[in-house]
């Protein structure tokens, strides 16, 4: 395999689904709030992508399976949305500059073949004070004072590294709508709460119901 390959499992008709992207990164958040979002919805698994450029190293299932690593690509009908979810726990090496944009580029050529037209990008970003807060950056002036309206806080540090910031800036130049979310993290470790905060935010402004009850610790996959 000398390019990227994308499996396709099925083939499920989507009305201009909503492009959500989760991937590892600062305290794995944007990965956590992903794994949320799919375990919520009950999100069914319809495509894989696999690249040369992601690390060379396999993973192992509890059961002792090898597979290689892949973006994993759900898909989710609710009442409101069609919603297709990229989640992974991979993602190219950040020193390989060609080999982000080229994935990016994948994954919204692929994106784009199903008719989404607007995306949410989810990550981390890195604080040296425990205050939970979360930033926006957006395509276009209009969607950032939307989602700042809906209690984000304009993102104006200048960067986001790996395809989290990537896929956003690569979509706005396709006149692809979308906003990248970041919850705050001291980033030392997994951080579930930045994770379940970006979630339960992204769910309110697409005007999906979570119960009160509803606890990070019902979502989070077993250990």
């Amino acid at each position: 395999m000398d390019t990227p390959y994308l499996h396709m499992l099925s083939n499920p008709q989507l009305e201009n689904p909503i492009f959500v992207q989760g991937l590892p990164g600062f305290g794995n958040v944007g990965h956590i709030a992903a794994h949320l979002m799919v375990k919520f919805f009950d999100a069914k698994l319809f495509a894989e992508l696999y690249a040369p450029t992601f690390p060379d190293y396999i993973s192992i299932t509890p059961k002792g399976i090898a597979y290689l690593q892949k973006y994993d690509f759900y898909y989710a009908q609710t009442g409101k949305n069609n919603i297709v979810i990229l989640s992974s726990d991979t993602q190219p090496s950040l020193d390989d500059v060609v080999a982000h944009y080229t994935t990016c580029d994948e994954v919204l050529n692929f994106v784009e073949s199903l008719g989404c037209k607007f995306l949410v990008t989810m990550g981390g970003v890195p604080i040296t004070e425990d205050k939970a807060e979360i930033f926006v950056a957006a395509t276009s002036n209009r969607l950032a004072t939307e989602f700042m309206e809906k209690g984000g806080v304009i993102y104006s540090k200048g960067r986001i590294i790996g395809g989290t910031g990537l896929t956003l800036a690569l979509a706005k130049e396709r006149n692809i709508d979308g906003a990248c979310l970041l919850g705050t993290t001291l980033g030392f470790k997994a951080d579930s709460d930045a994770g379940f905060l970006i979630f339960k935010f992204l769910m309110n402004v697409l005007g999906e119901e979570i119960k009160e009850e509803m606890l990070k610790e019902d979502l989070m996959p077993e250990q």
